[in-house]
């Protein structure tokens, strides 16, 4: 049954096992990035310091999480040539590694063949869904949670078939 999401931090102090994440938009509006995003492209210049003010409670949360013994892992499908989003995204991901979280990185034309869900999410211990919902314009519209095992195993699936598939965020060379 569907119902409001935690927060991110609840979400992941609540993992014993396993927390992924498949990302499958080229562009995200999210507020709290829009001012680093807006530099970026200004600049060319990513705050990429896992202790700024704009990284520490993620990089907190991620090295508590991968602390407790749970797996953190993200995939993100990119159209290439990617956007300027995934640029930005791809400059600030050593962030993300260095604090415990794989990341890796597949191209889109490699996924045609992968039942995909309609939304981004993370999965909890292959059992409990958080569907991230965005606007059109890619602004966060919330999450809604789900316990639904159809859907888990649809996400648990797809995800591994793109992990499988993916390139490590070390070896991904944008295009």
């Amino acid at each position: 049954m569907p119902r409001n999401a935690p927060n991110f931090a609840e979400l992941l102090d609540g993992a014993r096992h396993t927390a992924v994440h498949l990302e499958m938009r080229d562009a995200y509006g999210v507020g709290d990035e829009a001012d680093d995003f807006a530099l970026w492209k200004a600049t060319g210049e990513r705050d990429a310091d896992p202790g700024s003010a704009y990284w520490t409670p993620w990089v907190a949360l991620i090295r508590r999480t991968v602390g407790r013994g749970v797996s953190v892992r993200r995939a993100r499908i990119v159209s290439e040539p990617v956007s300027d989003y995934i640029r930005y995204e791809h400059a600030g991901t050593t962030v993300n590694v260095s604090a415990g979280e794989q990341v890796r990185w597949l191209a889109r034309r490699r996924v045609s063949d992968v039942p995909l869900p309609g939304n981004d999410f993370w999965l909890i211990d292959s059992a409990l869904i958080r569907w991230n919902h965005f606007t059109g314009e890619g602004a966060s519209c919330g999450g809604e949670m789900s316990d639904d095992p159809v859907a888990a195993g649809l996400c648990a699936r797809a995800f591994e078939a793109v992990w499988a598939r993916a390139v490590p965020h070390e070896e991904y060379k944008i295009i």
